[in-house]
């Protein structure tokens, strides 16, 4: 037996261990009304051993913040740009000169990927994407090579797993949709020919949130309690399951071995009776676990790159499908530690510092305020239309409180969304009040009355997108025009 090459495979291996331990990836969202200055943000991952971060859309003040930190980025283009995109190579050309060439050259920014759309074949969108997705993957292709990018930066498709389906239930009988079949061929065949890997976002959760019926244990990766048994392969949890259909389904068509990114897989912590800091905790460690082990699946058993959904939770996150979209991070909104987390190599979760805040002070209800005041109905449903209420829902973290704190809660979101506006807690009919002790809950410790970060104090705060009207718009409501010019005021002071 050769001890010294049995020695040398040894260290070759923990090598490789220690290598994927400090190679976490992530999400980075930035739809919030008081998004963490982007240089925090950078210094967070760093601080947590992020080498690998994916971007929705090109923030100028990100993209800057990530130069010259050695964290690889995989950057996104918004669905809504593939039709001008699919329509010229020149379009295409400017975009990657703007957002790709630019910040390489400029910044430092090590720009690994290009993810062209998200999901743009999610049946909610009724083929809305179907026609423009390929020729912009195309164009971009053809514009990252004639900047010379053409080896450094490779194209992906990010895309959700109900573009592979299994008449039979197991993964082995995986194929991808009749209604895109040929599409998806034609992508995954464009995307291997030019190094491209396919992109695709696995959420147990969502099967979960989908099934009251659905074993729990099978959702996370240490339960065995509801095993699936695929002819010789037995799969004791669904993301197991769920990669592997995809694996059949690109056999079957002829790429046996087309690389994959897993683009999105994690847990949120609210808005849903599943989505609790419990079950996060379980879920993303053994995904942790599973990236640190380099442990892969039963059809694949070289691990993918997995990107965690998500960094920092999005306030002004889209609710659809559900209130818990707002609540993914595995930090809250200010880069503060949800729970803990078991990184490997002796590391825990790091908090983001340097972070500042708007002054210690809430609005709540009147403690002389009347419960049966018929304004209180309409005051909390206005205050929740312009602010995150997500927390006060069903088994949420917020959803217990009685009627005087459900209305201090809503109150104060309204009052800390609008920067802590002169006048913006006088809105509610006489009802509310300003007050310097903190309102939060002693009994629940888990649901927290914010005091939102102070992006005007952060010199580094990076501009809200386009404007703070533009932020706004991604709650679901549309903001009277009083409001709207309050709020612009605000930004000023």
């Amino acid at each position: 037996m050769d001890f010294g090459l049995m020695f040398k495979l040894f260290l070759v291996s923990l090598l490789g261990k220690i290598l994927i331990a400090e190679g976490l990836a992530c999400n980075w969202g930035t739809r919030a009304t008081h998004p963490l200055p982007p240089d925090i943000v950078a210094k967070l991952m760093k601080d947590n051993g992020i080498k690998k971060v994916k971007l929705f859309e090109v923030v100028p003040e990100v993209m800057k913040a990530l130069g010259n930190t050695g964290i690889e980025v995989m950057v996104g283009i918004p669905n809504e740009l593939l039709a001008p995109l699919a329509s010229s190579v020149r379009v295409a050309e400017d975009w990657v000169s703007q957002n790709v060439s630019t910040y390489i050259s400029k910044n430092g920014v090590d720009v690994r990927y290009v993810a062209i759309g998200n999901e743009p074949f999610l049946k909610t969108y009724k083929d809305m994407f179907s026609q423009t997705i390929y020729p912009a993957l195309e164009n971009i292709q053809a514009a990252l090579i004639k900047a010379g990018l053409g080896r450094q930066v490779k194209v992906t498709i990010p895309i959700n797993a109900d573009v592979y389906q299994s008449e039979s239930g197991m993964p082995s009988g995986g194929n991808f949709r009749p209604d895109i079949h040929d599409l998806m061929i034609s992508i995954v065949k464009f995307l291997n020919d030019n190094g491209g890997p396919l992109t695709i976002n696995i959420y147990p959760f969502l099967s979960l949130y989908a099934d009251p019926h659905f074993p729990v244990d099978y959702a996370f990766f240490d339960g065995a309690s509801a095993p699936v048994v695929d002819g010789a392969i037995t799969y004791t949890n669904v993301f197991e399951a769920n990669y592997d259909t995809l694996i059949w389904a690109l056999e079957k068509n002829g790429f046996p071995n087309m690389p994959i990114i897993v683009g999105e897989v994690g847990w949120p912590t609210d808005g849903d009776i599943n989505a609790n800091k419990e079950y996060a905790r379980r879920f993303n460690q053994g995904l942790i676990n599973r990236i640190n082990k380099g442990i892969g699946t039963p059809k694949r058993p070289s691990p993918p790159d997995i990107y965690l959904f998500a960094l920092i939770d999005e306030d002004a996150k889209s609710v659809q499908p559900g209130n818990f979209e707002r609540h993914w991070g595995i930090f809250y909104y200010d880069g503060s530690i949800k729970y803990p987390l078991d990184l490997g190599n002796n590391r825990n979760l790091t908090a983001a510092k340097g972070v500042r805040y708007l002054s210690r002070k809430w609005c709540v209800m009147r403690p002389d305020a009347d419960l049966s005041d018929s304004n209180l109905p309409q005051s909390i449903n206005n205050a929740c239309t312009y602010a995150d209420c997500t927390s006060l829902g069903y088994g949420s973290s917020c959803g217990g409180l009685d009627v005087r704190n459900n209305a201090s809660y809503a109150f104060n979101m309204f009052y800390q969304t609008t920067n802590q506006q002169k006048g913006s807690c006088d809105q509610f009919y006489n009802l509310s009040v300003i007050t310097a002790i903190d309102p939060t809950p002693v009994r629940d410790s888990s649901c927290r009355f914010e005091i939102m970060i102070d992006t005007g104090r952060h010199e580094q705060a990076r501009t809200p997108t386009t404007s703070l009207a533009g932020r706004m718009y991604y709650y679901n409501s549309v903001l009277t025009l009083e409001f709207l010019l309050g709020l612009i005021l605000a930004s000023f002071c």
